[in-house]
């Protein structure tokens, strides 16, 4: 197993990307719509109604050739089923997007290609769904053959270093890692989650063998284009057509960038305190210096996603 690789993203110059006041200005440019969900749609704690807004006045929109299209792209370690579940908790409507597709999906057809595997799950038992209806075992640490990590099993308290033991162990068996979720962090509440990509780094570092499912790798955007596709029965829209929407460089950036779509950065996520823009009544000002010192850059910045 080896994990695919995010291309470096073409240099921008930070002094000439716009920031926008919302999405109507450029809509028109696209019929397909990538949008991540925990740090757009909501913070972890409540859901983000203008942002909702936007994207069903965005698939409202008069086709161009093709019907306007809003696929969810989330790095949330579980089937879309449970995604769809919380954003219904937190208000977000369903007619603001057209399907799901996340990790969690991924990874479940990454399992599938080891029939009858001795499975550890490394990570919280709500994230247990993952592998439902799946041809495998799950076993102890000391059993496995192949780790899922899904996250943290207490990520309120717990960090990488808690888990150097386990993975030391894991290396020295050569046992392979797939990683259910490639972010580092999450935000919640105002706070930085840590989540499965740590693990997984951790585990890189060390010379364990890591799969990774999800931004900023390419499979999930193959597989987001193809679905989107298939909801027209037209095939995958030009990449040129097609905008990726996110609050984080180092996947939902970078991973629009190596695979060629334009892409909208959100500054009310896990950046938010380097934007200046972590207080309810602070207001972004001019992000070029921040920009500049980024190793990948979108083709626009907003504050919120609204339309």
């Amino acid at each position: 197993m080896s994990a695919p690789s995010a291309a470096a993203a073409p240099a921008r110059s930070p002094s000439a990307i716009p920031v926008l006041s919302g999405i109507a200005g450029i809509a028109l440019r696209y019929d397909l719509i990538l949008c991540d969900v925990w740090g757009v749609l909501h913070d972890g704690t409540v859901g983000h109604r203008p942002a909702g807004e936007a994207l069903i006045r965005f698939r409202g929109l008069a086709p161009e050739g093709r019907p306007r299209r809003v696929i969810l792209v989330s790095n949330a370690p579980r089937p879309w089923p449970g995604v769809q579940r919380i954003l219904d908790g937190y208000g977000v409507p369903r007619e603001a997007y057209d399907a799901i597709l996340t990790s969690g999906d991924l990874t479940r057809d990454l399992i599938a290609r080891h029939p009858g595997a001795r499975v550890y799950h490394l990570g919280p038992e709500r994230d247990a769904p993952i592998f439902e209806g799946l041809d495998l075992t799950l076993v102890g640490a000391e059993a496995a053959g192949l780790v899922v990590c899904t996250g943290l099993f207490d990520d309120t308290r717990e960090t990488e270093d808690d888990y150097a033991e386990a993975l030391a162990a894991f290396r020295a068996r050569g046992v392979p890692m797939i990683c259910a979720n490639p972010d580092l962090v999450v935000e919640r509440d105002k706070k930085l989650i840590p989540c499965a990509g740590l693990i997984a780094a951790a585990y890189a570092k060390i010379g364990g063998e890591v799969v990774y499912a999800g931004k900023p790798y390419r499979p999930v955007y193959e597989a987001a284009l193809e679905q989107a596709g298939a909801l027209d029965g037209a095939g995958p829209p030009e990449t040129a057509r097609v905008l990726a929407i996110g609050d984080a460089l180092r996947t939902d950036i970078a991973g629009a960038a190596a695979f060629g779509i334009p892409s909208l950065l959100v500054a009310r996520g896990i950046h938010a305190e380097e934007l200046g823009v972590l207080g309810e009544h602070d207001r972004l000002g001019d992000a070029a210096a921040w920009l500049a010192r980024q190793s990948v850059h979108p083709d626009a910045l907003i504050e919120r996603l609204v339309w």
